[in-house]
């Protein structure tokens, strides 16, 4: 448990539902409780772990977040499937009978959003953030992009949502998009939508245009 008062404790949730992850990321353990400093980032010293996943969601976190989720513990799930797994998610909930890279199912809405005095004792569910193997390795090889950069994007692009973002609108995916640049920058990820070839292509658009 952290116990450091200027600083927030992140409790990730990690479930492996396809065991080929492991091949991709090595590095995955089941969970992790990560110390986010409000103003710095990621506190190394306070159990942040060198997982891709990891880091990524700590930074959306510590990039985002409003004050009021800064007062207590949170939490959040991060689950790792299949093509197969996601497709059921996203016909189930969405409507679209295909795969698509990454779901966000948020647990809080604007009014849930308040002073963490105001919440039960206990952390906060943020919501879980979805990603699909299959998708995610494809997107990154066809937009020229390393696997792990890919993987960050995506997971930051999740969290976003978890903790309000979205892009409905062509302001709203201004400035979520601009968020997400400034995020990847902490990690030393660049601008994935800097250019023709960095940007994904015209159905990876629709895709990440279709995460919850």
């Amino acid at each position: 448990m952290n116990d450091d008062p200027d600083s927030t404790s992140l409790n990730m949730e990690i479930a492996v539902l396809d065991s080929l992850w492991h091949e991709i990321l090595p590095d995955l353990s089941p969970s992790d409780d990560v110390s986010v400093d409000p103003g710095c980032g990621l506190d190394h010293g306070t159990g942040a772990s060198d997982d891709v996943i990891q880091r990524a969601a700590a930074a959306a976190f510590a990039g985002a977040a409003p004050a009021s989720l800064r007062e207590g513990p949170v939490e959040l799930s991060l689950v790792l499937v299949d093509d197969a797994h996601i497709q059921t998610l996203n016909n189930d909930y969405r409507g679209f009978d295909k795969p698509t890279n990454v779901l966000s199912f948020a647990a809080l809405d604007d009014e849930d959003i308040l002073p963490m005095s105001a919440h039960a004792e206990g952390p906060l569910l943020l919501g879980d953030v979805i990603l699909a193997r299959e998708t995610v390795a494809r997107e990154a090889a066809e937009q020229n992009k390393s696997l792990n950069s890919h993987i960050s994007h995506l997971v930051v692009h999740g969290v976003l949502h978890l903790l309000g973002f979205d892009h409905e609108t062509d302001e709203d995916a201004e400035e979520m998009e601009g968020r997400e640049i400034e995020i990847l920058a902490g990690l030393g990820i660049a601008n994935p939508y800097r250019n023709v070839r960095d940007e994904p292509t015209q159905s990876g658009q629709e895709t990440m245009a279709g995460s919850q």
